[in-house]
């Protein structure tokens, strides 16, 4: 039986100015039953929840909500252009937080953070190639253009590489960059 997530309740204290802050983000306001306010991120099959007596947590207590994007920067320049206050990218290091993305632009090792107006705390993530057994092939599907755009370009350069390897032009190309980004997005082995 499948068990999937789709709601996650943030503490809040003013129910109109958090719904003004995550609408300024660009996430859809759903249809609720009176006293509950829900938010949906593009692209996402989770949304979040708040309104009075939703929870008992403290506002601004809830802390490292992911949310998974494929382009770190361009994620990011958003939330500024809609006004957010962000960190800069950072990867993990030895010591804590390295400035920058990860240099080998590795899935997973990218992020920044921001907090809305309670101070809940969010954290994007990039991922471009997810861990085996995430995602079932059978299901790929991109969140937006932009997904489909980033995932097209890295098929692409991949492919590049394939012909090197090959040493001849690949007129079946369709068929292979359908399969790569098939197997990305599953984190299952990709094509050579």
């Amino acid at each position: 039986m499948d068990v999937k997530l789709e709601v996650v309740t943030i503490p809040v204290s003013d129910f109109d100015r958090a719904k003004e802050f995550y609408q300024r983000l660009g996430w859809r306001l759903d249809d609720t039953p009176p006293g509950v306010i829900q938010l949906t991120p593009p692209g996402s099959a989770c949304s979040v929840q708040f309104g009075p007596n939703r929870t008992s947590a403290p506002p601004g207590s809830a802390e490292n909500l992911y949310l998974i994007v494929s382009d770190i920067e361009a994620a990011r320049d958003e939330l500024v252009a809609a006004g957010v206050e962000v960190s800069e990218v950072f990867h993990p290091g030895r010591d804590g937080r390295v400035s920058g993305p990860d240099p080998e632009h590795r899935s997973y090792r990218s992020f920044a953070s921001f907090s809305d107006p309670d101070g809940n705390r969010w954290l994007l993530q990039e991922v471009t190639t997810r861990l085996p057994g995430r995602v079932d092939s059978s299901a790929t599907s991109f969140g937006s253009a932009g997904d489909l755009t980033s995932a097209l370009q890295r098929a692409a350069a991949a492919h590049g590489e394939h012909e090197k390897r090959t040493g001849e032009a690949d007129p079946n190309w369709p068929d292979w960059y359908a399969e790569y980004m098939v197997r990305e997005q599953a984190g299952a082995e990709l094509p050579l």
